[in-house]
């Protein structure tokens, strides 16, 4: 347990972040996760959409920290890969 005032303050900041990231971070999975089903089932208009909004929470995971930018970029790009080969098959 911390003792003084500031270590005190810390902690409860580290656990309102941390509270935080594990929101961000579920969000983002769940998103890519949806992106990936759509794909699957063959629902191109669906996929479109969910591309859409996963690149926008994959964006916004490596603006805070999340993850690393380049990390991002390497998801969106396969993302973006299984996208084209879907529209490509319909």
């Amino acid at each position: 347990m911390a003792n003084s005032p500031q270590a005190r303050k810390r902690a409860r900041q580290n656990v309102k972040r941390r509270l935080q990231n594990m929101s961000q971070r579920s969000a983002m999975r769940t998103s890519v996760k949806r992106f990936l089903r759509s794909a699957e089932d063959g629902n191109r208009e669906e996929a479109e959409q969910a591309y859409r909004v996963t690149c926008s929470r994959l964006d916004q995971a490596a603006r805070k920290g999340l993850h690393h930018a380049r990390r991002a970029a390497r998801l969106k790009s396969r993302l973006n890969a299984r996208l084209k080969q879907l529209s490509a098959n319909a």
